[in-house]
């Protein structure tokens, strides 16, 4: 016969080697019941027969981590490990500890753990996630019973809660803007103060002292000399630390800012609070990028701040393309905020398995990264300092002066180059052309842009994409979402295009077209464009396997061998499942349609 105790031996010795019931721990463990009295409320109805209150076989928390709770719930046959639909609460592991955790859920984040099998060597764990607020879990991708501090980092750094923090970051985003409002800080200067309290914040002194000035004024002029003395120690050189005052100096003569101490104190420990909090957790995330779609959100004029920035997720997923790994050098022309190198930076610190040279040398002569506009390249290097890059080539220019390529031939080029709003506007095809030319033979140029540069057949188009054909491979284009944009109050239909630099484009090569326009994120008021329901991280997977096995099914990706004078998109190429039409898919459709028509329509 089955013993349910040898199970819960099992995991007690399992949790033993792992340092749960070390003396002087912070960590408590419980068995079948708990004395903390939010838990015993949280589970007095939450019997797996459906009745009176129920408690899993072991209750972990922590004084260190007091959000989180991990639950382990026990059965001796192996059999019952987890059901089909993992519903049957009372008769399998898995299933057991997800009623619990969807219980405790109400006020923590649950790792939900189910254990069967009643010798080491036939056991089975599976863990699931269910954070706070949420109504269903999804599975942990851990293995086996980890040390706590395991458990917490791999909880920090699951999809699930950094979609959690991200929203939580984008709700105070809002209020922070409506803050800056009542403060008379101009859209612009926003995300510079922000970027420049966050630098500030990493001096000692400065964070241990701020609240102590006598009045604003002195605050101000301490804010602004300690971001230039960080910028100073992070090896800025004396010609680019010039530009970088003038970008900050507004925040010693601006009227309110330097004459109203408790406001300014109460936003310096606000900013500490709740975005260092999110940069220490969630580290190689464009934190500052994200604040000024945010505040461009709300900007009078629909491009107020002058740019358009490329989403988080859409970053990585170029990184992911491009192979980078930590031998990359990555070259992005057209940096803005510093989205891409950033993107870049996590996935190459990632792949050097922590070796603190390549790490460094990572740092310090691997990313380079040009921006035309002061305000904007301000904001680029602040953000690479505070992520721990000091000497980033970050450079303030212009592209199409050859001086200002990198001294090093990158292996790969990411961009969103500026987008034309007048007809006499550099053609975006044109960036493109520079980031490639500067890049070693075979490397890798992906970029994102209007897709009518691409499908247009006009004298124009037709004459860049010779250009593309004559100097570069055209490996692949991907029709992106319709809605990428819309953070940035943008709603141009956008494609990504896949480069191998410097070899001429074979006549008969095929390019693989992809059909990319449903990324799971969906709109949703007040947050704008979120990946609300999870989808991201599968989706994502399913686009990258496709990309780069060449998958070709006719419905969601194609190849087909291109001229210049062809439409560059799947769509043209594609075949329609007529099966799948109905009134509602013409109706939506038709709207696409009118949309495309009006985001294309030449400037006034």
């Amino acid at each position: 016969m089955v013993n349910e105790r040898k199970t819960e031996k099992l995991v007690r010795d399992m949790l033993s080697k792992k340092g749960y019931f070390k003396k002087g721990s912070p960590i408590v463990v419980e068995e079948q019941s708990s004395d903390n009295p939010k838990i015993k409320k949280l589970l007095k109805s939450a019997s797996k027969a459906g009745s009176g209150a129920g408690y899993p076989e072991f209750i972990i928390t922590s004084e260190d981590h007091p959000d989180l709770i991990v639950v382990i719930e026990c059965k001796a046959d192996i059999k019952k490990h987890r059901s089909e639909n993992l519903d049957c609460f009372a008769d399998y592991a898995c299933d057991g500890a997800i009623l619990y955790a969807s219980y405790l859920s109400k006020s923590f984040d649950v790792i939900a753990i189910g254990v069967s099998g009643e010798k080491a060597a036939e056991v089975k764990i599976d863990s699931f996630l269910h954070l706070k607020g949420k109504n269903n879990c999804a599975d942990f991708q851990v293995s086996g019973i980890l040390s706590l501090a395991d458990f917490y980092s791999a909880y920090i750094q699951s999809p699930e809660k950094f979609n959690q923090d991200y929203a939580a970051l984008l709700s105070y985003s809002q209020d922070l803007n409506r803050t800056l409002h009542k403060l008379k800080v101009k859209e612009s200067q926003r995300s510079l103060l922000i970027s420049g309290t966050l630098i500030a914040l990493k001096n000692a002194a400065f964070k241990a002292g701020y609240k102590h000035h006598h009045n604003a004024k002195q605050l101000t002029k301490s804010l602004l000399q300690t971001v230039l003395d960080e910028l100073t120690n992070a090896g800025i050189s004396p010609s680019r630390l010039e530009n970088l005052k003038n970008a900050y100096s507004f925040i010693t003569t601006h009227s309110v800012l330097s004459t109203k101490k408790k406001e300014l104190v109460d936003l310096i420990e606000e900013v500490d609070d709740e975005i260092n909090g999110f940069m220490e957790t969630h580290e190689y995330f464009d934190t500052i990028g994200q604040f000024y779609i945010e505040f461009l959100r709300y900007a009078n004029n629909d491009k107020g701040l002058g740019i358009v920035l490329t989403p988080p997720h859409i970053t990585e997923l170029f990184v992911e393309l491009a192979d980078v790994g930590s031998g990359s050098v990555v070259w992005d022309n057209c940096c803005g905020t510093g989205g891409f190198l950033i993107s870049a930076m996590k996935k190459m610190v990632a792949d050097s398995g922590g070796d603190s040279d390549k790490i460094e040398n990572i740092k310090k002569s691997q990313l380079f990264g040009l921006e035309y506009q002061d305000d904007i390249f301000a904001l680029a290097v602040s953000n690479m300092i505070l992520h721990g890059d000091g000497k980033s080539n970050i450079q303030l220019g212009d592209t199409f002066k050859t001086a200002n390529d990198p001294a090093t031939a990158p292996t790969v080029g990411l961009l969103n180059p500026p987008y034309k709003s007048d007809s006499d506007d550099i053609e975006e095809l044109e960036f493109i052309l520079r980031n490639a030319s500067a890049l070693s033979t075979n490397g890798k140029c992906i970029s994102i842009i209007p897709i009518s540069c691409l499908s247009g057949t006009d004298a124009k188009s037709v004459a860049l994409k010779e250009r593309i054909m004559s100097e570069h491979t055209v490996e692949a284009v991907m029709s992106m979402p319709e809605d990428l944009f819309h953070n940035s109050k943008v709603g141009v239909i956008t494609c990504a295009l896949v480069l191998s630099a410097h070899v001429p484009h074979p006549e008969s090569k095929k390019v693989w077209l992809g059909y990319w326009r449903d990324d799971g994120f969906v709109k949703v008021k007040g947050k704008g464009r979120i990946d609300a329901k999870d989808q991201w991280d599968t989706i994502k997977k399913e686009w990258l396997d496709s990309y780069r096995n060449r998958d070709e099914d006719g419905q969601n990706c194609v190849k087909h061998v291109l001229s210049p004078s062809d439409e560059w998109c799947a769509e043209a190429y594609l075949t329609t499942d007529y099966s799948t039409l109905n009134e509602a898919a013409f109706e939506r459709a038709l709207r696409q349609y009118v949309s495309f028509e009006i985001s294309e329509a030449p400037a006034a």
